[in-house]
């Protein structure tokens, strides 16, 4: 049973699509937001999660403190899922669900600029594709703002583009997880985190 491991909805069930979705495992998250809440960017912030399956990882930076959750999502039974797992939660106030193809979703020009963006694609997307999300987001990045990856440890790195540079890595059995955050406009180099 996956559940969310802290917060205010700490310890609540949460469900999983059937097929087709691969919830990162709370030992994962545990870490993963252990690491993010020591870069100060859970609380009060604009997330943005990407390939939400079940939306684990948007719905714990809502019940850690994050102001406003986007969870993307194209397949349509995920998508309820995560609309099932936001009431479950009662985190509906500051979490909605898109249904929407990810790729076509991040084109659009966010409201509000992203301080975390939480990108969890299914192993198989291809690493072009990868690419092309990571390049979508850049322009809707608030400074300061930090983009994380998960993907196999059998996938290689992804291919970061111009404007966002990885800046700290970590594995957690067969998943890696990499952070990355806007490079400066001035000197090009980013914060050093």
């Amino acid at each position: 049973m996956t559940r969310i491991v802290a917060g205010v909805a700490g310890g609540r069930a949460l469900q999983v699509p059937p097929k087709g979705t691969r919830p990162t495992s709370e030992r994962v998250r545990e870490a993963l937001f252990s690491r993010l809440e020591h870069l100060d960017v859970v609380d009060d912030a604009v997330v943005l999660d990407l390939f939400a399956g079940s939306g684990a990882l948007g719905l714990e930076a809502a019940s850690r403190g994050a102001r406003a959750v986007t969870l993307v999502e194209g397949a349509r039974p995920a998508a309820e899922v995560c609309r099932r797992n936001v009431a479950a939660t009662g985190l509906g106030g500051r979490v909605s669900v898109v249904l929407d193809r990810v790729e076509r979703f991040v084109q659009r020009v966010p409201v509000e600029p992203w301080d975390l963006v939480l990108v969890d694609p299914p192993y198989d997307l291809s690493e072009e594709l990868l690419g092309d999300v990571l390049r979508a987001v850049l322009p809707g990045l608030r400074e300061g703002a930090v983009v994380m990856v998960e993907r196999s440890t059998r996938t290689p790195e992804p291919t970061w583009p111009d404007g966002l540079v990885r800046f700290d890595d970590r594995g957690y059995g067969e998943t890696r997880v990499w952070f990355a955050e806007p490079a400066e406009p001035a000197s090009g180099s980013p914060s050093g985190r």
